[in-house]
């Protein structure tokens, strides 16, 4: 038996299905993403971080950060290439569409603790789906976060220099 979950991925949809094999290890997983099947051994480092190693095809490793970003079934996924959000829809989790909240507001909130290393965006301003909000440095590495989707940003409560901790909100759209 396995577990099904509809995740959209920086906007972009996925079907995803979780099995553990009967005869594998207890850190080996069937992952199907959208009919492509890997093999994966998954193990957790503390902190919100996993292991990942893809077993089949051309095996790739990835130290992944999960943090949950200020609404139910929100994430953010930090890999070597960056910081991704993810909106996860299972029987298990109440999907909030695209992270708004009754008054359609929509927050980008800091992955994890560290400090503002460049801001693009202030009050007031327009901005495009994607489009660079803000930077935030963590362990010696630049995050750089981006709009989820295309508005106006209603509040931009930080400041360069300032340090932030996980869950803080960064910007806020109307």
């Amino acid at each position: 038996m396995g577990m099904r979950f509809n995740i959209e991925v920086n906007g972009r949809g996925r079907t995803v299905r979780v099995k553990r094999p009967a005869t594998s290890s207890e850190h080996h997983l069937l992952v199907d993403v959208d009919g492509r099947q890997h093999k994966v051994d998954v193990r957790p480092l503390g902190n919100g971080r996993l292991s990942i190693i893809r077993l089949n095809g051309m095996p790739r490793s990835h130290d992944v950060t999960v943090t949950a970003a200020g609404c139910r079934g929100r994430f953010d996924v930090q890999l070597r290439e960056g910081v991704f959000w993810a909106v996860v829809d299972s029987r298990r989790t109440v999907r909030r569409v695209r992270g708004e909240d009754a008054s359609g507001s929509r927050e980008v909130v800091a992955p994890m603790p560290g400090r503002i290393v460049r801001l693009m965006v202030a009050d007031g301003d327009e901005v495009v789906e994607r489009q660079d909000l803000v930077v935030v440095e963590a362990m010696k590495m630049e995050n750089v976060l981006k709009a989820p989707k295309a508005g106006r940003i209603k509040k931009v409560p930080i400041r360069e220099g300032m340090t932030v901790e996980v869950g803080q909100p960064l910007v806020t759209f109307e």
